[in-house]
């Protein structure tokens, strides 16, 4: 095997590392939040899109990882009304999380990307939207909003992603 062959399977095995890291921190807050539920997939997603959109909300699927409400575990996220009528209770919740020393108690020193469809949903969801930040090697939970993030970043490097 060549140099240049190990180097492209270790960068392999840190890109799934680093999304299933992620995914698994994001289950962590999920389960440890009582109002809170996995962002639904397949019919109870379409079902939730098609009620935002009944209200003049537009947002991608891929926007948020969970949802927070009073009664979150008893949502029937199949039926039409039950979400008509809880999604004014609904805060949207997209979950960044930290494993670096670096990364301080109040988050400084935190580096993360918002992508576009979370910021359009930011906008578009307004108070119904946070951030969870989340420190796996502390336990600490912080709520925000995209607004207050861009606020306080001390450096923000804007980049366009692209699939060919």
């Amino acid at each position: 095997m060549k140099p240049i062959d190990v180097i492209d399977l270790k960068k392999k095995h840190l890109a799934r590392f680093a999304n299933e890291t992620g995914s698994i921190g994001e289950g962590k807050v999920v389960e440890s939040m009582n109002d809170w539920v996995p962002r639904p997939k397949g019919e109870e997603l379409k079902v939730l899109l098609t009620v935002l959109e009944e209200i003049g909300i537009s947002i991608k699927r891929t926007s948020f990882d969970a949802i927070s409400h009073p009664y979150a575990e008893d949502l029937d996220f199949t039926d039409h009304d039950v979400i008509t009528n809880a999604i004014s209770d609904m805060v949207f919740i997209e979950i960044k999380t930290a494993n670096q020393e670096r990364v301080k108690e109040d988050f400084s020193g935190f580096f993360f990307a918002l992508t576009e469809n979370e910021i359009s949903a930011s906008e578009a969801l307004g108070e119904q939207h946070r951030v969870a930040l989340f420190n796996k090697r502390t336990g600490v939970i912080k709520m925000t909003t995209i607004p207050d993030i861009v606020a306080k970043a001390k450096s923000s490097t804007w980049q366009v992603s692209v699939q060919l």
